[in-house]
């Protein structure tokens, strides 16, 4: 499980991860919060590379978990570009590619293998704009608004809202079109490795979907 960097085919060739120079993530917490990360977590999310270049870590998917009307939903999403896991095989590798985008923010490639047929890919971008500061698009007009924190040294990033964007207009999504409340959590197990994990909590029906993904960092 590895870490690695990419340079866009436009990219001079001195073009580097540029460490701990993006106050991007940094901005949106507290100083206190902000001092409570794990060095390596802070490093994480302070770097920053030129523009149309990637960071590409390479993990396993430990655990995965639906509950039936979880994996309905999933499926169904895939009506906006499948953003949510949908496949139940665990052991199995995840390529997450963060490629920074001068105009939006950074746009986020998740490619989950299965152990039969070809990967799911999820596409999404990171934006530091919206109420909160940071909402993730995941195509098809549709957003979420996330907040960030820090608990337990492990950086959460929580739901915020669902919005459909028309032109300008931004309009909320009813409860029933969304999955509820998801939870990203970032924890730093030390030693280059990290674990990635998301939750999906229904208010009506409950834990819908978990997904947990051990990754280790080659470069940091």
């Amino acid at each position: 499980m590895t870490s690695a960097r990419l340079s866009g085919s436009n990219a001079s060739t001195s073009a580097h991860v540029r460490l701990l120079d993006d106050r991007r993530f940094r901005a949106l917490l507290s100083d206190e919060d902000w001092g409570r990360l794990p060095l390596a977590t802070w490093r994480r999310f302070s770097k920053r590379v030129a523009d149309g270049d990637s960071i590409v870590y390479v993990g396993v998917v430990d655990e995965i978990a639906f509950s039936d009307f979880g994996w309905w939903f999933a499926q169904a999403a895939r009506l906006i570009g499948g953003p949510l896991p949908t496949g139940r095989d665990i052991g199995v590798p995840m390529i997450v590619t963060v490629t920074e985008d001068g105009a939006t923010g950074q746009t986020w490639t998740r490619i989950c293998a299965r152990k039969r047929g070809f990967p799911q890919v999820i596409h999404s971008a990171k934006r530091f704009a919206g109420p909160t500061g940071l909402e993730e698009y995941v195509g098809f007009g549709v957003s979420m608004a996330l907040r960030i924190a820090v608990e337990d040294q492990v950086l959460i990033f929580r739901s915020a809202g669902y919005g459909l964007q028309l032109g300008r207009l931004w309009l909320p999504l009813p409860g029933w079109l969304t999955p509820g409340e998801l939870i990203v959590t970032h924890r730093d197990l030390g030693e280059g490795a990290f674990r990635f994990s998301l939750d999906v909590t229904h208010p009506r029906h409950g834990a819908l979907i978990h997904q947990s993904v051990l990754f280790r960092e080659a470069v940091s």
